[in-house]
């Protein structure tokens, strides 16, 4: 038998593995179209002119791409500096969050003490209380500490409200995944509890620790109550979420396409932050389900 009959079918064999991945990415990219469309249109919008968004038959690109609707977005109002805003704020939560809740979930895994399930269920039951229920208590609160027109509320509440309780559960479920012949092979090196946490359990926690910083960058980012109670009325102070609502005519009508063009910009930091960060936060969130 010769060498060309041997090898000749493994061509035809590779071109017909071939098929199935290439039907399945058809199909992925056919089901991807009703996620990507929303957001091709808002990003059209923002560089079409104001008769154009709602022209019928609809348009889905604009005829000339108006980049001075960018301008326009700066000019009506201080946006630079509610962007700038939300990015601090959101990275000061993603900060604490870490902190608080590396250390709660490191506690809740691993350091044996009375009542720790029945204190872990309690902690839980947090997340059943909607923030609309607890805004009111929240708002008397911060107007006795004398917090109420700065961002002083939009950074505490976050780190020790549902989205730390959330941080927590994850970082708890990442730490009990983690061998337990770990922390004994530290103890007989000498190290105490909190030199295991800092250089054992925190160092193997990165794919947990960017799925809290998504999580909770992505709440702060999109959180639109807390900064319309304490810091409404004040521009300068106003956060992208609320900055978004204030291009409006004089009646009160929407400026569909500098709001569209702002809407564009808001959503840059967490494209970025999710690309640098997507490895991580799919291994956190397939480790969270491990451990019960």
């Amino acid at each position: 038998m010769s060498a060309e009959s041997v090898v000749s079918p493994l061509p035809g064999r590779r071109v017909r593995s071939r098929w199935p991945a290439i039907g399945l990415t058809g199909v992925l990219i056919v089901l991807a179209i009703p996620l990507i469309f929303p957001l091709w249109w808002m990003i059209s919008a923002g560089f079409m002119g104001a008769h154009e968004v709602f022209a019928y038959p609809p348009r889905f690109a604009p005829e000339t791409w108006r980049l001075d609707n960018i301008d326009e977005v700066f000019a009506r109002q201080p946006f630079g500096r509610q962007f700038v805003n939300s990015v601090y704020i959101a990275a000061l939560n993603v900060g604490g969050t870490i902190v608080v809740s590396s250390l709660a979930g490191y506690a809740f895994a691993r350091i044996p003490f009375p009542g720790r399930t029945v204190v872990f269920v309690l902690f839980l039951s947090a997340l059943l209380m909607p923030l609309e229920v607890l805004i009111i208590p929240l708002y008397i609160l911060m107007k006795e500490l004398g917090w109420l027109g700065t961002h002083v509320p939009l950074i505490v509440e976050p780190i020790f409200g549902a989205p730390a309780v959330v941080a927590t559960f994850v970082m708890r479920q990442h730490f009990l995944s983690l061998p337990i012949e770990l922390e004994d092979a530290a103890r007989i090196d000498g190290l105490g509890r909190l030199g295991i946490f800092r250089h054992i359990a925190l160092p193997l926690a990165k794919p947990a620790l960017a799925t809290i910083a998504i999580l909770t960058f992505l709440a702060s980012w999109n959180s639109f109550l807390e900064p319309l109670v304490f810091v409404a009325g004040v521009p300068e102070l106003m956060t992208v979420p609320i900055g978004l609502t204030q291009y409006v005519e004089v009646y009160g009508e929407p400026i569909w396409n500098i709001q569209m063009a702002a809407s564009s910009l808001s959503v840059v930091p967490i494209l970025v932050v999710f690309v640098f960060a997507q490895r991580h936060f799919v291994r956190g969130i397939s480790r969270a389900g491990i451990q019960g």
